[in-house]
């Protein structure tokens, strides 16, 4: 239905929460097909963070209701964000070849 109105603007609040793996790429991709050749603007919210950083241009994190940090995934998705916002300690990287995250969680903090 929403992609049906044709709408400049795109709000989506976990759309691809309890797929699989293959459907959730292609509701991703179908999103980012939308924001490049159609111009529509999308703002998604997801809990997936590695998600987060392979589609998104530009990312807001949030912590209790305010705003931890925004601007690009590689400069948002850090191990401190992880630690700070979602108590796990984790390895973060970014693939200089094609800007794919990788987030190796070790284990929940206290």
């Amino acid at each position: 239905m929403t992609l049906a109105q044709d709408t400049d603007v795109l709000l989506l609040d976990e759309p691809t929460t309890y797929l699989d793996l293959h459907h959730q790429l292609r509701v991703m991709e179908v999103v980012r097909t939308l924001n490049e050749e159609r111009g529509v603007t999308v703002c998604v919210v997801l809990h997936d963070l590695q998600q987060a950083a392979r589609f998104a241009d530009y990312l807001v994190a949030l912590d209790d209701g305010g705003v931890y940090d925004w601007g690009a995934p590689e400069d948002v998705v850090t191990e401190e964000l992880l630690a700070d916002v979602f108590d796990v300690d984790a390895a973060v990287s970014f693939d200089a070849d094609d800007d794919e995250p990788r987030i190796v969680p070790r284990r929940a903090l206290e």
